[in-house]
């Protein structure tokens, strides 16, 4: 049952006001001893307490109801505790491992990561993987067809940085190292060495023009490095536990976007400036101007983006496209947007820019290569023995394999919840020891939170089962989690429309802290089997709720810690 639908259809009968009005207007009050649902007065005379008065007089009670209370100008519904106990845990019983699945049915194109082939993966990418894999889950988990896509930028001046340095330094050495940090050292060691040789930036550029003529020497170098540095983030990506449904390279589409933006000047939709580059007018949209095509018809990264719009469209017929990139490149996508509106392309209302801030470490934490680059792959590394430790400290008797096993999934919580946690919007420092933390809003709480319902249920060894009595959940405590489990389904709701999972993050939290309460203060365990079996039933669709949460987060939920 959805209660606060049923207090729309009472409300919408007693008042005048639309149930689209009265679904913004109903609230949750913050103390549960308020009730649990508050109805604004205000729009009803200026003593809007007293119209609450009347208000209340003139309802009668729905079945559900256990009173109504007028609090200042606010009419508050409380709803009985067997009810929602029973409707709340049978539901999560029943629907299992669906409790919260939505009923969408849209195509959705997510593209997140978006690396450059010239050096690894580094924190940033941390950032944006784990958001574009809760989303990409979340959404599914709403009913969507999702479609996890990236983008692989692999041509350029940068790229021919690393195979220069490789040319005049490599010798035809082959990788001594996880790949894309071989290809990356060349990286590095190009910027060295360009400083103390500024000639060094003029033999780039020639090595992109033959990279562009087709030079066949060059082209050999070029895949070779591009798959040393593929195949190294391949070990990334599954390590951090995301698929993608296809790749798209820039080599292969960087030029194709040419037609639109040439069908877009003979429409007039475009023009020419002083340098015979074909650009957007995007002043009028409050957008600084952009061009597309240069003078001498060469592209830019829009006309690039403009055809890999085009490109995913016929791909996928999708329904929305989203992005997932940082809010540095905000104006970017404004602009992508609305030169898309501007060739009345079909699709071009139905894109979002998923932005997120910059992610730091604290100083002196991690290995950088440069002083400011700190790659995804040292991140996990010293994540995960620092878990291994933990681990080790806490636990004597699992064999090696299972210490490392449990040191990994306990990393990959604490890197995926830290970054999840956090508003996308908001720039944040990731703290590495905070994040492993046991206790308190981290991965690994909320795992061992699992857990604990895990143990509890193994040491009960009974079928849980739904045949109680409902007036059993009497306690506080109880009702707090109970209440928890009810709101699930709707914060599914909230992230999917609000890209933001660190609603899914901090609803995790809550539960988590209030399953623990009660399990401090309410035996479930005792002599008094109908209060046992409620309450293990309680423990179990705690157990339940946690599981779905922490997979659409991509972290796994573990039976013991």
């Amino acid at each position: 049952m959805d209660f606060k639908e049923e207090l729309v259809e009472l409300l919408a009968k007693n008042t005048k006001l639309k149930k689209e009005e009265l679904t913004k207007l109903i609230s949750v009050p913050p103390d549960p001893k308020m009730g649990d649902y508050a109805f604004p007065c205000f729009k009803f005379g200026k003593n809007a307490k007293e119209a609450a008065e009347k208000l209340k007089e003139k309802i009668k009670l729905l079945a559900f109801i256990s009173k109504i209370d007028v609090v200042g100008p606010y009419l508050n519904f409380f709803v009985k505790k067997s009810v929602l106990a029973e409707e709340t845990l049978t539901t999560v019983y029943k629907q299992a491992k669906n409790y919260g699945m939505g009923k969408e049915k849209k195509k959705v194109v997510i593209e997140f990561c978006g690396p450059n082939t010239n050096k690894p993966l580094h924190l940033g990418h941390l950032r944006n993987m784990a958001l574009g894999n809760a989303m990409s889950r979340i959404l599914a988990f709403q009913g969507n067809k999702v479609h996890p896509v990236n983008i692989v930028n692999d041509r350029g001046v940068h790229i021919c940085q690393s195979m220069l340095a490789y040319q005049k330094w490599g010798k035809n050495k082959q990788p001594d190292k996880k790949t894309d940090h071989f290809v990356g050292d060349y990286y590095v060691l190009f910027s060295k060495k360009a400083k103390e040789d500024e000639k060094l930036k003029l033999e780039v550029q020639e090595l992109l023009l033959k990279w562009e003529r087709e030079d066949s020497e060059t082209r050999a170098l070029w895949k070779k490095m591009n798959q040393w540095v593929l195949a190294g983030f391949a070990e990334t990506y599954k390590r951090f536990g995301i698929k993608f449904d296809k790749e798209y390279f820039e080599s292969k589409y960087y030029e194709k976007g040419k037609d639109l933006v040439l069908e877009g000047y003979k429409n007039k939709i475009f023009e020419k400036d002083h340098t015979e580059a074909i650009i957007a007018n995007l002043e009028k949209y409050d957008l600084p101007n952009k061009v597309l095509l240069r003078g001498d018809k060469t592209s830019v990264y829009m006309t690039f983006d403009l055809c890999l719009a085009q490109v995913r469209y016929q791909d996928f017929k999708f329904d929305q496209l989203i992005y997932v990139v940082a809010t540095e490149q905000n104006n970017h996508f404004q602009q992508l947007f609305k030169i898309l509106e501007m060739l009345k392309k079909p699709y071009a209302k139905n894109l979002y820019h998923l932005k997120y801030g910059l992610v730091n470490l604290p100083s002196g934490r991690m290995k950088s290569r440069e002083g400011t680059v700190v790659d995804a792959d040292d991140v996990m590394d010293e994540i995960s023995g620092m878990a291994e430790k933990e681990v080790r400290k806490r636990y004597h008797k699992l064999s090696e394999k299972e210490f490392k096993e449990r040191a990994e999934f306990i990393s990959q919580a604490a890197i995926k919840f830290f970054m999840l946690k956090i508003d996308p919007l908001r720039d944040m420092v990731y703290n590495p020891e905070e994040s492993l933390s046991f206790e308190g809003e981290t991965g690994p709480y909320v795992q061992y939170t699992h857990a604990r319902a895990c143990s509890i249920l193994r040491k009960a060894n009974r079928e849980i089962t739904v045949q109680i009595s409902f007036e059993n959940f009497d306690q506080s405590e109880e009702m707090a989690v109970v209440r928890l489990l009810y709101d699930f389904p709707q914060v599914i709701v909230k992230v999917s429309e609000t890209y933001k999972p660190h609603h899914l993050a901090q609803y995790l939290i809550g539960l988590s802290q209030a399953f623990n309460e009660f399990y401090h203060k309410c035996p479930v365990i005792s002599e008094q089997v109908s209060t046992m079996k409620a309450r293990l039933l309680l423990v179990d669709s705690v157990r339940q709720v946690l599981e779905i949460g922490l997979s659409l987060m991509g972290i796994k939920a573990p039976e013991e810690m």
